[in-house]
């Protein structure tokens, strides 16, 4: 747990260095793979530009060119806005009730109508998770009685609810565990689980900005993501086992948060260096297509194509962000002399 706490704080250090842009950006990113995951988890494919479209409308961004989202994209983005932009609010059966409506805006599941807004009833039997084909059904979990779910659902959003000792993190895999136990709705149990797990990360990262995906993580761990919550949930109490899965899990979410967010970060602390005194227009052009996936090193030639220009200007250039120790000079000479950019802890104060 220390070892992802400090993982976790130092991610969050990163992005606090970022300008507003960046952060926006970054958040805007993460809240898009935290919903497309979360629905890709149930085996339902949502447009991530429609997504992305209604997540950017709601917050304020620049949505210019995304198409307009349908009704359910809206509805799952409404949920997890609320889960994790007020996650200091208690969660109460009145929000999950909202929650539900909102993923499940035709009162549908499939061709199923079901009750949206409301705790299941037993009438349609027991609720189970099941596989296989019909006659050879694998039973993976049968939920506990309707009857109980009044208690039960009072019981949890208690403990959710009050201050505890225990770390959010944990708090989050017990929260994300219990419910989807408990499965109080027809359907969407997973997916405001999932919702529910986001609030106590925001809690835990004390932030109503989100700059990772745990559904990410889960998606691609979704085979031991279901086995560990089988497995939990037909043994005992001791639930020690998933709570150690969900820690992994988050840990190499956030390393792969990191590495998907290093090449911006390298790029925002380069140009923080640079826009003191900015490069001209060719300059300019050349930086950026050097910070993306650029092949090799830049010689003069590479530059004069890049930029458009002579190679005697190219030449001028290459020779003033040199100067300024923007680029660096590799080793070797002559025909074969290139450069590269320097690191942003190499350039001058």
């Amino acid at each position: 747990m220390a070892a992802v706490r400090h993982k976790q704080g130092n991610h969050l250090g990163k992005m606090e260095a970022l300008g507003f842009e960046l952060r926006a950006e970054a958040n805007l990113t993460a809240l898009t793979d935290e919903v497309v995951k979360s629905s890709a988890i149930e085996g339902e494919n949502l447009n991530s530009e429609e997504v992305r479209s209604s997540i950017a409308r709601k917050l304020g961004l620049d949505a210019a060119g995304l198409p307009k989202p349908g009704r359910e994209v809206e509805g799952i983005v409404e949920m997890m806005l609320d889960a994790t932009r007020n996650f200091e609010t208690p969660l109460t059966a009145e929000r999950l009730f909202d929650w539900h409506a909102a993923l499940l805006p035709t009162g549908r599941s499939g061709i199923r109508r079901i009750s949206v807004g409301a705790w299941r009833t037993g009438e349609a039997g027991p609720m189970q998770v099941v596989s296989g084909p019909v006659g050879c059904e694998h039973v993976h979990f049968q939920a506990p009685d309707a009857n109980h779910l009044e208690t039960d659902m009072a019981k949890f959003l208690e403990w959710f609810n009050a201050t505890s000792d225990i770390d959010p993190v944990l708090k989050a895999a017990v929260a994300h565990f219990w419910f989807v136990t408990i499965h109080p709705f027809d359907d969407g149990n997973g997916r405001i689980a999932r919702a529910i797990a986001d609030m106590a990360l925001s809690r835990a990262d004390g932030s109503k900005d989100r700059f990772y995906s745990m559904s990410s993580g889960i998606e691609a761990e979704r085979k031991d993501y279901y086995q560990q919550l089988e497995f939990a949930q037909r043994g005992n109490l001791d639930i020690t086992a998933w709570l150690t899965w969900f820690r992994g899990c988050l840990g190499r979410t956030i390393e792969d948060a990191d590495r998907t967010l290093g090449s911006v970060l390298r790029k925002a602390r380069l140009w923080q260096r640079i826009n003191p005194i900015p490069v001209n227009k060719r300059q300019l052009s050349v930086i950026n297509r050097m910070l993306e996936n650029f092949k090799g090193h830049l010689t003069t030639s590479k530059y004069a194509k890049l930029a458009n220009c002579s190679t005697d200007t190219a030449l001028r250039d290459i020779r003033e962000l040199l100067g300024r120790s923007i680029l660096v000079r590799n080793s070797g000479g002559g025909r074969s002399t290139s450069y590269r950019l320097a690191d942003p802890d190499e350039l001058p104060l």
